[in-house]
């Protein structure tokens, strides 16, 4: 690819490194209309594409056989003929909440060691403003050999893929792009708008789409942080915070945000990574941080006010059973990375409980040891103390407050986490 083609006079042939919840939707968006090649260094993952099967279920096998001009791989060399590198690799936080870009950095080596001059780089991950250029960049200049901006040249388009929301799909989603040049813009955003029915929106700079991305999710946390933070008020002047909520609603401004546990790869890891470039700016973030606080403290206090609950009912904490239902981050889809499910567990078998778990939609491929072991294929009836419902899987909800209070013992504890039914028919709302 050379700078001053366009859009219409050329045939880019694309390699998107990482094929999870970002990399496969877009891999087979632009599979339809680009020669294309998904690269991931996990085998497996590969070998069930391949296949035409998604254990994400992100894209159903039908899409993947409309993507006639995708391949897969694991080779990096067979990525060496691409004019465009798309990398859409997980930015995790490390045990002290500080960025990790292990993952970017080691993609953006790879990229380096198969990049041609005049070859397009565009970034999808998430990162605080400045990550690309300030880091991406100089790796891929050191390891090439080549010059920024001379010899290649680079795009950043935040994905904005929500994990198991049929309705909201990467083309209908409007997408923010960026370029390292006006020229490069204009590329990046072209290439978008060729597989984005919803739009796209050009920013002025890389630093301003990074900003753009993280503050999405940094909104998000500190609304729900808020509003976990009204559920603890409420819980204790003996208030329904749904009751409230609804109330609230009724006013046209009100934004309705529930309760909840705030886990996954995004929303509970983001905020950090602003946080992180704002205190290298030399600014301290109190309301960010605040809110990360009150989110990180809820599987804490659901375990507290259980734990009360039971008591209230003369059912004995040490040794009691306890039912969960759904470990996953969110509802309808099988992603447990970062799930405050995991928590909660561990905060009730702190305390001598025995938990076991049910969730239709989670593979044991990705399970640690010790939580295969506590997952039931269905619940027993009238076997636990006390049952949670921490995640609105349409399959559990489906089952009716009759049927989820069938697995108790009597008495028990009923604990809707997720609020989706009337308070009375269950013992607890969050």
């Amino acid at each position: 690819m050379r700078y001053g083609y366009t859009m219409e006079s050329m045939n880019y042939k694309l390699g998107i490194i990482g094929m999870g919840y970002v990399g496969l939707p877009l891999a087979v968006e632009f599979g339809k209309r680009f020669d294309s090649i998904g690269f991931d260094i996990n085998e497996s993952r590969i070998a069930e594409l391949e296949k035409g099967h998604d254990a994400t279920k992100e894209v159903s096998q039908t899409e993947l056989s409309e993507a006639v001009n995708l391949k897969f791989t694991t080779r990096l060399e067979d990525l060496a003929s691409c004019d465009i590198y798309i990398v859409s690799v997980p930015t995790p936080i490390d045990r002290n909440n500080k960025p990790d870009l292990g993952p970017l950095l080691k993609a953006s080596e790879s990229v380096a060691r198969i990049i041609s001059r005049g070859n397009l780089v565009i970034f999808e991950s998430t990162v605080y403003p400045g990550a690309t250029e300030e880091d991406c960049v100089p790796v891929i200049e050191k390891i090439s050999g080549l010059q920024y901006n001379t010899d290649f040249l680079v795009g950043y388009s935040p994905e904005r893929i929500n994990p198991g929301d049929p309705l909201h799909k990467l083309s209908s989603i409007k997408k923010v792009t960026s370029g390292s040049t006006p020229h490069a813009a204009r590329l990046v955003n072209d290439l978008y708008a060729s597989i984005i029915k919803a739009g796209t929106f050009l920013a002025s700079s890389i630093k301003v789409a990074e900003a753009a991305k993280v503050i999405e999710n940094t909104q998000r946390d500190v609304n729900i942080g808020l509003i976990n933070e009204l559920a603890i008020i409420f819980n204790k002047l003996g208030i329904d915070t749904q009751e409230v909520i609804d109330a609230a609603a009724t006013k046209w401004n009100f934004l309705p945000f529930r309760p909840g546990l705030v886990g996954g790869h995004c929303i509970g890891v983001d905020p950090y990574y602003l946080t992180y470039k704002a205190q290298l700016a030399g600014y301290d973030p109190e309301l960010i941080l605040a809110g990360r606080r009150i989110n990180n403290h809820m599987p804490k206090h659901i375990v507290n006010r259980l734990i009360r609950e039971m008591l209230s009912n003369d059912i004995t904490v040490n040794g009691a059973r306890v039912l969960i239902l759904g470990v996953t981050f969110k509802e309808n889809c099988p992603d447990i990375r970062n799930s405050k499910v995991f928590d909660i567990i561990c905060e009730l078998e702190s305390l001598g409980i025995g938990v076991q778990w049910y969730d239709p939609w989670v593979n044991d491929e990705h399970l640690e040891i010790r939580y295969k072991e506590s997952r039931v294929d269905f619940p027993p009836a009238k076997r636990f103390d006390a049952l949670l419902l921490t995640v609105a899987h349409t399959e559990l909800v489906e089952l009716g407050s009759k049927r989820i209070h069938s697995f108790g013992k009597d008495p028990h504890v009923f604990y809707d986490i997720k609020s989706q039914f009337s308070a009375a028919l269950s013992d607890l709302r969050l």
